[in-house]
């Protein structure tokens, strides 16, 4: 295992093995030797899967590729909510640097012309491709996935995604609903297939057209599912029988949480299925069975994400290109399955912000395969598995996706201010996340290594919970909530914050919240107003 104070630079190795060979002038002769990288992206998922010791879950393809690669145990996002986290980490800056922390605005008018990863890659002789969600569509992506600067050839959505939010969930009344718990019987389904499916179907197909090509490759293939609706194939409800479904641990609001922490989950009230419960607002409950349900579903939707995992990996090694293609697989967050009361992401908890990140290297993760040999073999989850596959490297300091553009790359020269009109720019250096002290006189003046820090932020319209609370609009911001973890604590203060100036007020301090993470993993016992809340530490101050 990688020691303490090393992450970054493991992070950094990874990524850099990508571009080693591209540092000349002329991209054409870097590019013969270089690895493809396959990214797998995956929507709305927490580190609940085996790999991360949860027993319940069955996720063997994706336990897989971590036996055989560095997995980090500790990775946070910036913002947990789509399009926000997807810019950030893309792009490697904050949302107070990408402006964006909603879905309406495109960051190369509104902030800045910041390069991307699929560019640089792009730029550097790579054949670039996007399948599924990879950026969030719509205005946060220029309606283009942010092409043509990021891709080579246009981005592909599944077609089935336009059923995702409609009628096709069969209810107890045998009529059809938009339902947030949507088990399906697939071949009833319109075009009689799911977008997930359908994405790994041209995932195939790409890995298949580049297998003979003299270009390296950078594949990014998102998944939507477990992504709310639970629309998924219904045979996967059996791997998770209702009467083995837990609670969550906290399932209730704590006493001490600030109400402007709190995020009413308004998405999920909106499915007709929530609805008929008649939930008050904003602190629900859900009734108990329906909460097993719903983790049920969530769990499902995993499992069934998993295979499509599965698929695409066995593609890659029966295509031989598992010798030859790094894989990083994550998530842009997590999820909350009624962990403090709530429901969906939206929040500063480890619950909504801890995703799994891990990087497959050939080589150097594990072994390269020998001929014949399969690393990724498909595995079914529906098939008994004698014993959970042990995951390979594991980090356990923090790391943010922020960090996934690292410095050590090729990148673009520094934007200037304004950088509307330069055509390919990029912003503050990212070399302090991958800054390792291999010696005394490396070391910080006063010898301590420097603690792994991650920063994440969540914006709210108000002090209490409201029916925009969730999601604000740009213009409706009043507050941001700005966060700190550490190993030992997270941190949060909600701040007022403007708007028009893009500019937080941490004179204005709204509330606070200080949890300590060894007497208090959860997350359920805010300290702020017993400890010395008023001082505000350095490290959180902009």
């Amino acid at each position: 295992m990688p020691p303490r104070g090393r992450s970054h630079l493991w992070l950094g190795l990874v990524l850099g093995l990508v571009c080693a060979s591209l540092g000349s002038a002329d991209p054409a002769d870097n590019t013969q030797d270089a690895l493809n990288v396959l990214l797998i992206i995956v929507d709305d998922l927490r580190p609940s899967l085996g790999c991360y010791g949860d027993k319940l879950i069955r996720s063997p393809n994706i336990d897989q590729l971590a036996s055989h690669s560095f997995v980090f145990q500790n990775a946070f996002v910036q913002q947990a909510v789509c399009a926000p986290s997807r810019v950030s980490f893309l792009t490697g800056r904050r949302p107070d640097t990408t402006r964006l922390y909603d879905f309406n605005s495109y960051w190369r008018v509104h902030a800045g012309n910041f390069s991307t990863i699929p560019q640089y890659f792009k730029e550097n002789g790579y054949v670039t491709m996007s399948v599924g969600k990879v950026f969030h569509p719509g205005i946060s992506s220029n309606h283009s996935d942010d092409s043509p600067y990021s891709w080579s050839v246009p981005p592909y959505h599944p077609s089935s995604e336009q059923y995702e939010n409609t009628k096709t969930c069969e209810g107890p009344d045998g009529e059809l609903h938009a339902n947030l718990l949507c088990p399906v019987d697939v071949t009833h389904v319109p075009e009689g297939t799911l977008p997930d499916k359908q994405s790994t179907e041209q995932a195939v197909r790409l890995l298949e057209m580049m297998r003979t090509s003299a270009s390296p490759f950078f594949l990014a293939v998102g998944y939507h599912k477990p992504h709310i609706p639970f629309r998924y194939p219904k045979e996967f409800q059996r791997l998770y029988p209702l009467e083995n479904i837990t609670l969550a641990p906290d399932p209730q609001v704590p006493a001490g949480l600030p109400p402007v922490a709190y995020n009413p989950w308004m998405d999920i009230r909106q499915r007709e299925d929530v609805q008929a419960l008649n939930l008050s607002v904003p602190y629900g409950p859900i009734p108990v069975d329906f909460q097993r349900k719903i983790r049920q579903s969530y769990f499902a939707s995993v499992s069934y994400l998993d295979t499509q995992v599965g698929q695409l990996l066995s593609v890659l090694d029966d295509l031989q290109l598992a010798n030859s293609t790094i894989v990083a697989f994550t998530s842009d967050h997590g999820w909350a399955l009624g962990e403090h009361g709530e429901w969906a992401k939206y929040s500063n908890f480890d619950i909504t912000t801890r995703v799994p990140l891990m990087f497959y290297v050939p080589g150097r993760t594990a072994p390269l395969p020998e001929a014949g040999e399969k690393l990724f073999p498909y595995i079914n989850p529906f098939d008994s598995i004698s014993e959970l596959m042990e995951p390979g490297r594991q980090v356990l300091d923090l790391v943010e996706l922020v960090s996934l553009f690292p410095t050590r790359l090729q990148v673009p020269p520094r934007c200037p201010g304004p950088s509307f009109h330069v055509q390919l720019c990029r912003v503050t250096s990212l070399l302090k996340h991958f800054r390792v002290h291999d010696s005394e006189e490396d070391l910080p003046p006063n010898g301590i290594p420097r603690e792994s820090i991650a920063y994440s932020q969540y914006p709210r319209p108000a002090d209490s919970p409201q029916w925009n609370s969730d999601k604000p609009s740009l213009k409706d911001i009043k507050v941001m909530g700005y966060s700190i973890r550490t190993i030992d604590y997270r941190y949060t203060v909600w701040v007022g914050f403007s708007p028009h100036e893009f500019l937080a007020n941490f004179s204005d301090v709204h509330a606070g919240e200080l949890y300590f993470v060894d007497s208090d993993p959860l997350q359920d016992h805010n300290m702020y107003n017993e400890s010395k809340g008023g001082d505000l530490p350095r490290s959180l101050t902009p």
